[in-house]
Parts: structure tokens; sequence; C-alpha cells
């Protein structure tokens, strides 16, 4: 009897094991790959230059008085909302000439109260009358003038956005008009390209673009064009704009950016083109890539692929534009399996 309790014992504490061990498989980190969106191919004869990711737009903001900073209440990279307390300065004498203002007030209330039966008695001189009615209102404006002033001790976001740099901290003299912060709009972005003057012209504000950020690996698809009017004097080139949809805040400004135009009378065409070392052939012959779905598993995709072009290749079917393409890492893959990039 005891032998069985034994065999049973054992035979519980195997079936354990496999489970936790089962558990520790099934917790395993997803493999770590590098992937690009596969996207529109330009035609031969685009343009390619260097570009500088801008913000969309910047708004620097600053207390209306001076006074010296008591706290700030950001950091940079923190994103805020308008109306959001950005930060406070020392407001002790702006609360000491609130408390003035409001015995001034009180009085000149307490006057107006007292000379008002005098005059409605007929027993005040008009001019009397009018004098007092005037203090009122001057002690009514020092109360609000008193109360901006308490209000401007607390600096409110103006717009929405991401805190880009913080210049001033706490125990520092602002100035009046001094930025404090910089509030940074990325919810869209501009990719700042500079033209050479004799290629300026093949551009217009609908141009083609393909943009190729290699710091988040990202290709997107640029929008509205904007030309400036200006040449740089020393190295004759015009500054161009593009728009670029931020949505996700992937995109900061700083970042390198390749720029691709199409010349003018080409367009974006209809091709997919992946680096050349992605796609890989099975026994039987046919050719596949791995490619990664939404849910972040790796999965096989047969392809059929056209001519090449340096180090891309064109694929003519099994694949579609926005599908995300494993370049480096595939050889740790196999099918479903978790991937992070």
């Amino acid at each position: 009897m005891k032998m069985d309790y034994l065999i049973l014992l054992s035979v519980i504490l195997l079936g354990s094991s496999c489970q936790q061990q089962g558990a520790k498989s099934s917790m395993k980190a997803p493999t770590r790959v590098k992937t690009q969106v596969v996207s529109p191919s330009m035609v031969d004869n685009a343009q390619t230059y260097v570009g500088m990711v801008e913000e969309s737009e910047a708004t620097a903001v600053s207390f209306t008085g001076m006074g010296v900073v008591k706290r700030v209440l950001v950091r940079e990279g923190q994103t805020v909302g308008k109306g959001q307390l950005l930060a406070e300065m020392d407001d002790t004498q702006a609360r000491n000439l609130l408390s003035g203002a409001q015995a001034q007030m009180t009085q000149a209330n307490d006057a107006l109260a007292r000379y008002k039966m005098l005059h409605d008695n007929g027993s005040l001189p008009e001019v009397q009358w009018v004098e007092i009615q005037s203090k009122v209102a001057q002690a009514q404006s020092q109360l609000e003038v008193a109360k901006k002033n308490l209000a401007d001790c607390r600096l409110i976001a103006p717009v929405g956005g991401v805190i880009g740099k913080k210049l001033i901290g706490a125990g520092e003299t602002a100035l009046p008009s001094q930025a404090v912060v910089s509030i940074l709009d990325i919810s869209s972005v501009k990719v700042k390209v500079a033209v050479p003057e004799a290629e300026v012209g093949g551009i217009n504000a609908h141009t083609p673009t393909n943009i190729f950020v290699e710091a988040i690996n990202g290709s997107y698809q640029g929008g509205l064009i904007e030309k400036g009017v200006q040449a740089d004097a020393l190295t004759h080139t015009y500054d161009i704009r593009i728009n670029v949809s931020n949505g996700h805040r992937k995109l900061l400004p700083g970042m390198v950016a390749n720029v691709r135009f199409a010349a003018e009378g080409s367009q974006a065409v209809g091709s997919k083109m992946i680096p050349v070392t992605t796609v890989q052939k099975k026994t039987d012959g046919s050719k596949f890539v791995w490619t990664v779905a939404k849910d972040s598993t790796a999965h096989r995709t047969t392809v059929t692929t056209g001519q090449t072009r340096g180090n891309y290749i064109c694929i003519i079917n099994g694949l579609n534009i926005g599908d995300r393409v494993v370049t480096e890492g595939y050889q740790k893959l196999s099918e479903g399996i978790k991937v992070a990039y």
C-alpha cells in the first residue's frame, strides 16, 4: 500500500513539472526582428534627397510678468493638453496686491452706499455723486488687474502637444515673454529638404514622394508639398517641406529622412519593392518571404517576383501595400511565432 502511494505521488509531481515547463515555454519572449513596410516604388528617374523631420507647429509659452519660478510641472517629451497647468511663479506679491485691491473695493462700495442716501434725499451735489461713482469704477478696475496678475502667476498651456524644450527651471527668474517651455504639434510633421534651384521647377504641391526614416525603420507616403520662394544665398537651394501624417507619433523632430521625389512627368507605380535578401526559396522552387500579421505573429507568404533594381526586387503577387516584411532575423523564425520589431 505504501509503495502504491509513492508511485501515485511521483506521477503527480511529474505532471506538475511538465505543466510548469509548458507554462515557461508559453511565456517565452518574442523573437526580435527588423521589418519594413511594403510601399509603392517610384520610377527609375526619381530624385532622392536627405531631409530632416520638423514639427508641424511650435509654440513658445511664457509668463506675461517678471518673477521667480516656483515650480515647473512638465518634462521634455511629455504630452500635454490645452488648458493644462505647466508652471507656477511665486505669487506672494500678487496676492498682497489683490488683498489691497479688495480692501479698496470694499471701502469704495461702502462710501457709495452712504453717499447714495444723501443723493436720493437731494442733499449731495451732483458733482460729488459723479466723483464717488468714478472712485468705485477705479477700484473695480484695480481689482480686476490684481486678479489677472495673480492668475498670470500660473502658466497654462494655450494648445495641446508635446513638450519640446524646458528652458527655465524652478528658482530661476522669468522675464516677460521669455519662453519657459515650447509645445510641439507632432500629430502631423513636415520633412524639410533643400532642393537645388535647377531641380526645384520639377516639384509641385502634389508631386509623389516616398519617405524612409531609418531611425524607426519606417516608410511613409508624403502629402502636400510647401515650396519656399527664396533661395539660400550660398547653396542656391530652396527649402521644400512635405506634410506627413504622424498619427502614432513615431516621427520625431530631428530625425533624418531619405526623401524620393518622382521627377516631372513620372508617378508612383503599382509595383512593390523589397530587399532582395528577404526573398527565400522552398524545396519545390517557389519563393516566399516572412511577413508579420497585426497580432505580431510571423508567417510564410508565397510571392511572385519580377526584376531586380539594385538591392531591391519587384514583387508581382503575394504582397499588398502596407504589409510588414521581415528584413533581418528571419533565420530564427517558424510559422506562427511571436515577434517584436
